[in-house]
């Protein structure tokens, strides 16, 4: 049951990366939020979401399947006005994510938590604000606050997933895999708003889907193999 559900959620994300690389709207309009569903039936079958922290993952999945449906509305309809709704689900979707990398609480080498949030925090420093510049060069100034806060979740939410490598609760694979997850999901969303506000990206929507299914699978695999016992 779980490996068809894995074959599906693999078969969905395929099929909505060639509907991107073709242009095939009516095909993504379906692949795109099914890859999410099964995922999601993924997670419920294999953990069952009876821990508070899958229950947050399985949660985390599920508005991300809200934001999905949102900037596909967005997309078909060359509208900005379904991004914003789109924008505030991947967030929450985050904040999610956030909860879930964080239970149980531990103590983690304050050295290592320093030096990892002043890094990203520099990084994310510098792609913010040449998305911002991108934003007002649009005249899309109401959503500059949205897209900072937006950065700022999906820093700290990376942050705490590479952090799992220094806690001694996580086991090895788990840790990797979710750290990985969160760094493809922190690239796609890169490549999505860097393609939208700053300039083209050459195939950038379909790097932007390949990374974004690739990350969303790990960080789910890395829950399962964390808190699925």
């Amino acid at each position: 049951m779980i490996l068809a559900l894995a074959a599906l959620t693999f078969l969905a994300a395929v099929l909505d990366w060639l509907a991107v690389s073709r242009g095939w709207k009516r095909l993504e309009l379906a692949a795109k939020p099914a890859t999410m569903a099964f995922l999601l039936a993924v997670v419920g079958a294999a953990g069952g979401l009876q821990s508070l922290p899958l229950a947050c993952f399985g949660l985390g999945i599920f508005f991300s399947l809200l934001g999905d449906v949102f900037l596909l509305v967005s997309f078909v309809r060359f509208s900005e006005r379904w991004f914003l709704p789109g924008l505030v689900a991947f967030l929450l979707a985050h904040v999610a994510y956030i909860v879930g990398l964080n239970i149980p609480l531990a103590e983690v080498s304050p050295f290592w938590m320093f030096a990892l949030a002043l890094v990203l925090a520099l990084t994310a420093r510098r792609v913010l604000q040449r998305i911002v510049a991108g934003l007002r060069e649009k005249g899309l100034r109401r959503l500059v606050r949205p897209v900072v806060l937006y950065g700022f979740v999906i820093t700290v939410m990376l942050l705490s997933a590479l952090l799992t490598l220094y806690r001694a609760e996580w086991s090895t694979g788990a840790a990797g895999l979710v750290s990985l997850g969160a760094l493809l999901f922190y690239v796609s969303d890169l490549l999505l708003a860097w393609n939208k506000f700053v300039r083209p990206v050459k195939n950038g929507r379909l790097f932007n889907m390949i990374a974004y299914h690739l990350g969303q699978f790990a960080l789910a695999a890395g829950a399962l193999l964390q808190f699925g016992k």
